[in-house]
């Protein structure tokens, strides 16, 4: 394990002031620390990154030396497919842990990239692993985070393997929701941070489909579209679709 200096890490207050209003509160001050726990972690947490729209985080096949932590901002994942092309696997929230997926190999099976000026916390994986093995409470919110990856990367097949294109959207729409919500958000309103073109790139759907889609939806009163910002107008109509009700493609027939 590298020497840490002081010059690379932040201290104890410093912790505390930019995570008092974070979600990721969860992660680097789990409830019922004591004072030696949480100077361990302020050894550990590396100043935050701001990155800039389009800077990489990592990229494809780097060695893994850290986990990210999202304070601001957001960013996407891509790999690629047999055929060369570039799929986007992911979007990646403040509050949300990114570089999880390199565990298994010790190298990065994608690229991040951020698709707006975005803010990351630098959290060495060794140290955190050592640290999470002294510290259960630490441990348990990072075993719950891996679960919740596995459970969206499920998700994702669901979508991908067997949904239809309205059912896509819908379900892709009610997760950002969601996801939203766990910042304290409200959930019927939020602004898309991606473009249509990595929307689509996401769900597997040409950019034109997302446009039709997106305005099909906001015709029969399902959502409302001002530019990237989204307005769940009926999210039970849209959880109900993201779920396989066939009604709404009848309708649409």
């Amino acid at each position: 394990m590298q020497k840490k200096t002081a010059a690379t890490v932040v201290s104890l207050s410093g912790i505390k002031v930019a995570c008092k209003d974070c979600s990721l509160r969860e992660l680097c001050l789990p409830f019922g620390l004591n004072e030696p726990d949480l100077a361990s972690l302020d050894k550990m947490v590396k100043r935050r990154r701001t990155l800039k729209k389009g800077e990489a985080l990592y990229r494809l096949g780097d060695p893994l030396q850290s986990l990210y932590a999202i304070s601001r901002g957001a960013l996407k994942t891509t790999g690629l497919i047999e055929d060369g092309r570039v799929q986007i696997t992911g979007f990646y929230l403040p509050g949300e842990l990114i570089g999880i997926d390199a565990i298994n190999t010790d190298r990065h099976p994608c690229s991040a990239e951020a698709l707006e000026t975005s803010e990351v916390c630098d959290i060495p994986y060794t140290a955190l692993e050592e640290l999470a093995q002294k510290i259960p409470g630490l441990q348990h919110q990072l075993l719950r985070i891996m679960s919740r990856e596995i459970l969206r990367d499920e998700e994702m097949l669901m979508l991908l393997g067997r949904m239809t294109a309205e059912e896509r959207l819908a379900s892709c729409l009610t997760s950002f929701s969601r996801r939203f919500a766990r910042l304290g958000n409200a959930t019927a309103e939020f602004r898309l941070c991606m473009s249509r073109q990595d929307l689509g790139d996401y769900l597997g759907l040409a950019l034109e489909t997302v446009s039709r889609l997106l305005s099909r939806f906001q015709e029969d009163g399902l959502i409302g579209v001002q530019g990237r910002r989204i307005v769940l107008r009926d999210l039970a109509r849209l959880n109900t679709l993201a779920v396989g009700n066939s009604s709404y493609h009848r309708a649409q027939a």
